[in-house]
């Protein structure tokens, strides 16, 4: 387990620069002409996007863009925003390695089912268990004074809001993602999370005991005997032949 902590960084963009505002009149193009990928890195060319590190809150507006390509960027973050971009099918931030996790909100992309993230470097992955950094004593703050409850969406001050970490499946990967909370009603509205992860919302730190990767495994990979494949083959006679030559090739390595 990495018991490196990270900071969460706040105020990561300057919302000054060139490419920003570039980035914004993409944004509203996309939004306007109804377009349904939403890829900035090839809008704004190499040079300005690695001075992106957060996406607008105006992706809002996005409702036609079933695919968000983010490959390459620099981003440490992604608004809650993008939960309203209800078209979105397909979300590519691979080889983003400063994204260690996503917002609650994705979840509410219902028509979200094919992903490519580099999860290696998300926090509470499997493979490294890289630690959840402490939300009481580092939160969490995007653009504005106010923000909405992950969950009901009412309308709440940071000093209302009640921050936690939660692992759930989106598209065809499993990543941390921050919830922002109203109340204890909404806490227990949350999903639970897939077996192998923190079983429940919690807010990070040194002394979070997270599964091990045995663990994670004992529960998500099933193991068969090679006797029992090449039992099941002689069984199942109706097998589909390419598929029976391929258990059949396996068996014999």
């Amino acid at each position: 387990m990495n018991n490196n902590i990270s900071r969460i960084q706040n105020n990561v963009q300057d919302r000054n620069s060139e490419a920003w505002k570039k980035l914004c009149k993409y944004v509203e193009h996309v939004a306007q002409n109804e377009l349904e990928i939403f890829a900035p890195g090839k809008y704004l060319g190499g040079e300005l996007f690695a001075q992106i590190f957060t996406l607008p809150e105006s992706i809002e507006k996005l409702k036609k863009v079933k695919k968000l390509i983010l490959y390459g960027s620099r981003l440490k973050r992604i608004p809650p925003e993008i939960g309203q971009m209800e078209s979105l099918q397909y979300f590519d931030p691979y080889t983003s390695y400063d994204l260690h996790w996503f917002p609650y909100e994705i979840t509410k992309c219902k028509n979200l089912i094919d992903s490519r993230i580099s999860t290696r470097v998300l926090y509470g992955n499997f493979k490294n268990r890289l630690q959840f950094p402490q939300l009481d004593h580092n939160p969490v703050r995007y653009e504005g004074a106010t923000l909405k409850c992950s969950v009901c969406e009412k309308e709440i001050s940071y000093e209302e809001t009640n921050q936690f970490w939660i692992t759930l499946r989106i598209g065809t990967d499993v990543v941390p993602l921050l919830a922002n909370l109203c109340s204890q009603d909404c806490k227990t509205k949350l999903p639970t999370p897939p077996k192998g992860y923190v079983p429940y919302p919690h807010k990070g730190g040194a002394d979070l005991k997270q599964p091990s990767y045995k663990e994670w495994e004992e529960a998500n990979v099933v193991k068969f005997k090679l006797d029992d494949i090449k039992e099941s083959i002689e069984k199942n006679k109706e097998v589909q032949p390419t598929l029976l030559q391929l258990i059949k090739k396996i068996w014999k390595k």
